[in-house]
């Protein structure tokens, strides 16, 4: 018969204190009875009482100098407060399991715990989750793994899209893009570019895709790729008011080749009145009158 979890909750706390007959802690034995009775709360789905015991272990595993399992427990914490949905706690958990893992010198699997966290919240609280996906990418990049990333950095960017923050959503494609670079990285580097581009076009922000694409030319190797080629056929077509050579370009192979999320904005390009973009461009190629020349 299974030991009760309640009971060995009781058991273990009693070891962790200082009384007139106990004169010294057993946080070995403790931790053990808190890991028995974490594992039996959560196949009871008793989800409360399971993160509180997990957490109990993991500072059992602190207090037995061992990081590696205090941060393994302490990501059980979160688990299990996803299952409560207080999405608050489920990034500070992760958070705190980050940090531990930064204790044993890890920068991955920190990165990794961060990410499981932003996941998790994805639906919950997507605000919060791109900040996980950017803290885990930082964490990366300060230990020289920026091609690590990559895919964190695309995460943070499918999240943005769909709370409608183009802006972010397009500076974030602008990090991968400087990861890129860092880890030679030339093709993902070009398709960052790219798709930064794209977002500023599906926010309508013409003036601002164009002023991105202008900056991302100074670098070479945009300058020669298909997806820069891409790039400016996409806005050349925006400044004739071409809808329909958008749509060609949009549906392209360069285009293809980008991540799911941007291929899915990019497919229903253009997302506004364009003819109006014409127009500005002819008023501005139109010389103005000078009053004085009368010739």
């Amino acid at each position: 018969m299974a030991s009760d979890p309640e009971k060995l909750i009781i058991k273990a706390d009693n070891l962790t204190k200082l009384s007139f007959t106990r004169w010294s802690t057993d946080w070995r034995s403790a931790t053990g009875l808190y890991e028995q009775a974490a594992n039996g709360f959560r196949v009871a789905k008793s989800y409360e009482k399971a993160k509180e015991a997990f957490e109990k272990a993991s500072k059992g595993q602190e207090m037995l100098s061992s990081p590696w399992d205090a941060a393994k427990h302490m990501e059980s914490a979160a688990t299990m407060t996803k299952e409560l949905g207080n999405w608050k706690e489920v990034a500070d958990l992760y958070r705190r399991a980050s940090e531990l893992y930064n204790e044993c010198g890890r920068a991955q699997p920190a990165s990794d715990a961060l990410a499981k966290g932003a996941r998790a919240l994805e639906d919950g609280a997507p605000d919060v989750a791109v900040q996980l996906y950017t803290e885990a990418c930082a964490i990366l990049e300060e230990d020289g793994k920026e091609q690590m990333a990559f895919d964190l950095y695309r995460d943070a960017a499918r999240v943005y899209l769909k709370l409608e923050k183009y802006e972010d959503a397009a500076g974030i494609q602008i990090s991968l893009a400087l990861a890129a670079d860092k880890s030679n990285a030339t093709h993902s580097q070009c398709k960052a570019y790219l798709s930064s581009i794209i977002v500023y076009l599906y926010a309508h922000d013409f003036k601002q895709a164009e002023k991105c694409y202008n900056d991302c030319c100074q670098v070479e190797v945009f300058l020669n790729s298909d997806q820069g080629r891409c790039a400016g056929k996409l806005l050349s077509a925006y400044a004739e008011g071409d809808v329909e050579d958008i749509k060609r370009v949009a549906q392209s192979s360069t285009v293809s080749n980008l991540d799911h999320a941007i291929i899915k904005i990019a497919r229903k390009l253009p997302t506004g009145d364009v003819s109006a973009l014409k127009k500005e461009a002819m008023k501005d190629d139109e010389d103005p009158l000078d009053e004085d020349d009368l010739t």
